[in-house]
């Protein structure tokens, strides 16, 4: 391969590898639950509320967007409210569901504690399996949630609990920190103006460790991030990113987009059958396409939001 060639592959594939795959809706759930204390609810419903601002601001429908907090997580509310989200849900959505608050595990079932009868991981897996979403994250900020990131693995999830096991059963702090991340530039490594899910994850980590340190204790909680293409999910949108109006080219263009990616992947999958000059020169028409394609969106957000809107390009910054 020449050095120019060389060159352009790794320009075109990091570039490649923030690609936001298109869906036809991103669905948005997030339950707080029991509180137990007056600052625990308070502080529990006002970083679900914020959570989904936050995926409001990075495109998703209001509507596609439910909230669930308080007295509403009883389970005689709870349940109606989880087969509507689940019956809405299409073979090509991308699935997001956040539980912030308390967590049990008695050594062989967790439970995420609620007004009332608790919900059980079995009885939460069940709902996660029930929605043929292509992609779904699922954020669980409780105590104890390390209990279930095996049993809730599946091929098309992203799994994040706040502890590394069920017995790190102490009030968590994930919570806290990955809200900040879904409005923090810091978080925001490649400085792309897109926070992933992989970015929120290390961002809130890193400050939950941070905060152990500077009170000089020991850590309760360790999270864990499981399943692929934790990177390629976006979840949220800061500056010019999160004020692109509903335009009908940018969006044509985000589906072309889709596509390489999913074309993308699938050469990589036959590298080994194909010979090097094969692989690479159809490596190299996809990447530049990609490259082609991504100064087009450049230049539509330009069109919408005026000069200097191509700094929330998809192509990751400063690498």
């Amino acid at each position: 391969m020449t050095r120019a060639r060389a060159s352009l592959f790794a320009v075109a594939l990091a570039m490649s590898l923030m690609t936001v795959p298109a869906h036809s809706a991103v669905r948005v759930l997030i339950v707080s639950g029991l509180g137990g204390e007056a600052s625990y609810e308070q502080k529990f419903t006002t970083q679900a509320k914020a959570v989904a601002a936050a995926a409001t601001r990075s495109g998703a429908a209001t509507k596609d967007v439910v909230v669930i907090t308080g007295e509403q997580a009883r389970r005689t509310a709870l349940d109606p409210e989880l087969k509507k989200f689940a019956g809405a849900v299409k073979n090509d959505d991308q699935v997001v569901v956040v539980l912030i608050g308390h967590g049990s595990f008695d050594g062989e079932e967790y439970r995420f504690n609620l007004p009332g009868p608790d919900i059980t991981g079995h009885e939460i897996l069940a709902f996660l399996d029930s929605m043929p979403a292509s992609q779904m994250l699922v954020v669980n900020a409780t105590s104890a949630s390390g209990s279930v990131i095996e049993q809730w693995r599946r091929p098309n999830r992203v799994v994040i609990t706040a502890t590394k096991s069920g017995g790190e059963r102490n009030a968590t702090r994930f919570a806290e920190y990955w809200v900040q991340a879904l409005s923090s530039p810091e978080a925001d490594r490649d400085k792309n103006e897109i926070v992933t899910a992989a970015e929120a994850y290390d961002y809130a980590s890193r400050k939950v460790a941070d905060t152990f340190k500077s009170d000089a204790s020991l850590a309760t909680e360790h999270s864990r991030l499981d399943g692929k293409n934790a990177e390629r999910i976006v979840v949220a949108r800061l500056g010019s990113a999160a004020l692109l109006p509903s335009d009908e080219q940018l969006d044509a263009m985000m589906k072309e987009q889709g596509t390489l990616e999913t074309k993308l992947d699938a050469l990589k999958a036959k590298k080994g059958s194909l010979g090097q000059d094969e692989y690479y020169g159809e490596l190299e028409k996809v990447l530049i396409d990609v490259a082609h394609l991504d100064k087009k969106i450049d230049a539509r957000k330009t069109e919408l939001l005026g000069p200097g809107a191509s700094g929330g390009s998809n192509a990751p910054k400063n690498r």
